[in-house]
């Protein structure tokens, strides 16, 4: 019992907190009116790093484009200093462009006669050191370890050779091509110089003094370069749906449809195969991996997901191969509600770790759900994102949108999740008990064009487990949503209310 608490009298459940009011922030690659999008700019993967100080992004062209925050470094000192203050709620983060690299280029494996595209799947963020930042790139089949520094730029700072002793206009280059043109081909195959006499005069005057050594400085100025530290391949039969960083810094996982890797930074010529799913007999195969994450502070723990709607929590420590899962969250669907498409929009197409590790959120096609790791009888939370669209799923089948993967996200502090819809809208929930908050915005092509919409959320059934379900209106009217238009890809900053989300190519950031 607390201080402030009476015998016998339970303190009340704290409210929860109020919506937020979400703002426009900033815009990368804005479209103009008319300006046909090329797929290779097409955003497919965003990250910030542990501080919120840099963000990467990826495209289907295998770029990496890294942005960097300047609005507290115009107002000078650290973080830790700026934190102190109310700098950070009085004005929206800031970022600008730092570099882009090409990450990936297009392959053809000749022994599966197989086109590997260059598109970058997943983007994470490694510890810095000295300065430089580390982060890992991947395609279908390749990891790539990249390492961005800034470098000083070195210059030659004089010719080699001395102004004031050239003759005529390269007198250099004239003596070398008379040189040649001196040499004479003889009948038994041996060159002659005809000028041998003349050459050794010019070298005993003094003509030899008029060539210097290139000198090269370092300047001031810098320029940042991206070198390719590691390239984890061969290593997937199938196409990497994942990657992630273990918290102690030095291993990362790799996932594909059936089996995940672990592997060591240093290390690029062996993994080790830590969960295989695949059967004896593919035809007995009836479910894939498709997502996976390392827990963010314990380093033995990591969880994965599945084409049925479960997640698997598995321990390192029980066994090298972790075929056996530790706790198994999944929530059975009634026998009754069944369809055809039940299988499909049940997949789950991402997961996320809260920031201290307690719970997982996870994105099927038409939920979002919250899961307590230490309560695997089901969800905690449920929030529909796509119930209006489900008298459509026929439609959404034949045009294949229901095989869509849209990712999700929570804040630094837990109590809010997001993710994306059609029509290049995004949605926040909150996560609190007790919370209705439910905000749609639109990364529109008018980046100071906003469509926020509050709608207070019906709690369908609740039980000691505080499970809710929340939203389930639509944002809109369905038939005016474009299908075309899809948000996957979106990004909360780590520490601030602040998401960056991928309409297109275009990046769209946005605060509270």
């Amino acid at each position: 019992m607390t201080g402030g608490d009476v015998a016998g009298v339970k303190p009340a459940p704290a409210s929860p907190p109020p919506p937020l009011d979400w703002k426009f922030s900033q815009v990368f690659g804005e479209r103009t009116a008319g300006e046909e999008v090329q797929e290779v700019d097409i955003i497919s993967a965003i990250e910030f790093d542990k501080s919120g100080d840099h963000l990467a992004t990826g495209d289907r062209g295998g770029r990496v484009v890294l942005f960097e925050r300047t609005d507290n470094k115009e107002q000078g000192g650290s973080r830790k200093d700026l934190e102190k203050t109310d700098y950070p709620r009085t004005r929206h983060p800031e970022f600008r462009y730092k570099t882009e690299f090409q990450s990936h280029e297009p392959e053809f494996d000749y022994l599966k006669s197989l086109e590997i595209e260059e598109k970058i799947n997943k983007i994470r963020w490694c510890q810095t050191a000295n300065g430089a930042l580390f982060l890992l790139s991947t395609n279908d089949k390749t990891i790539k370890y990249w390492k961005v520094q800034e470098k000083k730029i070195k210059k030659v700072a004089d010719l080699n050779v001395d102004p004031l002793k050239a003759v005529g206009n390269g007198s250099i280059a004239s003596s070398s091509i008379s040189s040649v043109s001196n040499l004479s081909n003889t009948a038994n195959g041996e060159y002659k110089d005809k000028s041998s006499t003349s050459l050794n005069k010019d070298f005993s005057a003094g003509a030899i003094q008029s060539l210097r050594l290139p000198l090269v400085v370092t300047s001031n100025e810098t320029n940042l370069v991206a070198r390719c530290r590691r390239v984890y391949a061969h290593a997937h039969d199938y196409h990497i749906n994942s990657i992630s960083n273990n918290s102690d810094g030095e291993t990362f996982i790799s996932a594909d449809d059936l089996r995940i890797n672990l592997w060591n930074l240093e290390i690029s010529n062996q993994s080790f195969n830590i969960v295989d799913v695949k059967p004896a007999n593919m035809e007995d195969l009836t479910e894939v991996i498709t997502s996976a994450e390392f827990h963010p502070t314990h380093c033995n723990t990591l969880a994965y997901s599945s084409s049925k709607g479960s997640i698997r929590l598995i321990d390192q420590r029980q066994s090298a191969l972790c075929d056996r899962h530790s706790k198994l969250f999944e929530e059975h669907e009634s026998p009754g509600s069944r369809s055809f498409f039940t299988e499909i929009i049940a997949s789950i197409s991402d997961i996320k770790f809260s920031r201290d590790g307690r719970y997982i959120l996870s994105r099927d096609y038409m939920t979002l759900k919250l899961w307590d790791i230490n309560m695997d009888s089901g969800p905690v939370s449920t929030f529909q994102v796509h119930e209006y669209l489900r008298p459509r799923l026929c439609d959404l089948y034949e045009n294949d949108s229901i095989f869509d993967k849209f990712e999700c996200c929570l804040s630094g502090d837990g109590k809010r999740v997001a993710t994306g819809s059609y029509s290049n809208l995004f949605r926040v929930f909150g996560s609190s008990p007790n919370s209705t908050e439910d905000t749609t915005l639109e990364a529109s092509k008018n980046p100071m064009r906003r469509q926020v919409q509050q709608t207070p959320a019906r709690s369908l059934s609740s039980s000691l487990t505080r499970v809710v379900r929340r939203g389930g209106e639509s944002p809109g009217n369905d038939t005016t949503l474009d299908f075309t238009t899809k948000l996957l890809h979106l990004a909360w900053h780590p520490t601030e209310n602040s998401i960056a989300c991928a309409a297109a190519n275009s990046l769209y950031m946005y605060y509270a």
